[in-house]
């Protein structure tokens, strides 16, 4: 658990589109066609809800990339580890990756919110208690499963905004609650796949290499919500990670699955 951060923002919503994105993963090819995309679609704000550089791909390229946009951010627990991690980190993934970052890379990912309210919107990465627990999925023998609507607004208590956007588990998803709460999981940009060991031995899939995000408009008293996949370079992608000898990366990223 961490200390959660608060902060208010207003954003008149009402007819607003708002771009969702998430686990870019460093995939600075993924989220070239991502922002491209999106600047074709009338979006009128982009949220960022973290694990944005952690990657054995292209990290400077993807913060570069970012910088040239206006979007708001918040932290993944991947970005909180890069931040964390000692320089003789044993992980080999870190070490590339901050032996790629600039300084002011790393200064930027430092200041980075864990949790974000703009208006009637709750952002975090996995759940508002923690970046490292799924929201909606339960990780069970047969795999990932739904969480019952119970828990879901169990993990959810002390949040008043009806839409929570949240990412983690790189899995599309939109949720709606009895108490009248809209939950959505924009997917991953670029990371369509991975295997964990925490809490059990799992693999989120989405089942297809495009990379994935999410559209929202507020209607009326009505949101609406589009869930989009986008082509790109994703061969190319997967090279970058074989040359970095991560060839469970590749594999992800050439499929959507293992």
């Amino acid at each position: 658990m961490y200390n959660k951060t608060y902060k208010g923002r207003r954003l008149c919503l009402l007819k607003q589109r708002i771009a969702i994105i998430s686990d870019i993963h460093g995939n600075s090819l993924a989220l070239e066609a991502v922002l491209s995309d999106i600047s074709h679609r009338g979006i009128n704000a982009i949220f960022n809800l973290g694990d944005s550089l952690y990657g054995p791909l292209d990290p400077l390229g993807t913060f570069k990339l970012l910088m040239e946009h206006n979007i708001t951010h918040i932290m993944g627990n991947c970005d909180r580890m890069i931040v964390d991690s000692s320089d003789n980190d044993s992980s080999s993934t870190i070490n590339y990756v901050k032996r790629s970052l600039t300084i002011e890379a790393l200064d930027w990912l430092q200041q980075h919110s864990r949790s974000l309210i703009i208006d009637d919107i709750f952002l975090c990465h996995g759940t508002p208690h923690s970046d490292e627990v799924y929201l909606l999925e339960e990780m069970t023998e047969e795999g990932a499963t739904l969480k019952s609507s119970k828990d879901i607004i169990n993990a959810l208590e002390g949040v008043e905004q009806d839409v929570v956007l949240c990412g983690h588990s790189h899995i599309p998803r939109t949720l709606y609650l009895p108490n009248g709460k809209l939950i959505i999981n924009p997917g991953s940009v670029g990371l369509p796949a991975y295997i964990d060991d925490l809490p059990i031995p799992h693999k989120m899939e989405s089942g297809s290499p495009h990379a994935n995000y999410t559209i929202i408009e507020k209607r009326s008293t009505n949101w609406l919500f589009d869930q989009i996949s986008v082509p790109y370079h994703w061969e190319k992608a997967a090279a970058m990670a074989e040359i970095n000898q991560r060839q469970d990366w590749a594999d992800a990223l050439r499929m959507g699955r293992f």
